[in-house]
């Protein structure tokens, strides 16, 4: 008897290590998900930010200043 009792107690902690572990992965999957959408909506940004420096930049040159000026004045100085 006292045999099975201690097979069913090492079984169980095995049992909750390897669910913990489950949770753990699940979790950091999670993490990594959402961790890969923020960069991807920063890349966005990033490229719409672009976009309006070089459309700043464009419209600085059309009314006749060398480019060099008009990437300082688009970057604000």
């Amino acid at each position: 008897m006292s045999e099975e009792t201690t097979k069913q107690q090492s079984c169980s902690g095995k049992k909750r290590a390897m669910l913990a572990y489950g949770v753990i992965q699940i979790s950091a999957t999670v993490v990594s998900a959402v961790s890969l959408a923020a960069i991807a909506f920063g890349f966005c940004a990033l490229k719409q930010e672009s976009r309006l420096f070089n459309g700043c930049v464009e419209a600085v040159v059309a009314e006749g200043s060398s480019p060099s000026e008009a990437v300082r004045y688009c970057n604000g100085g």
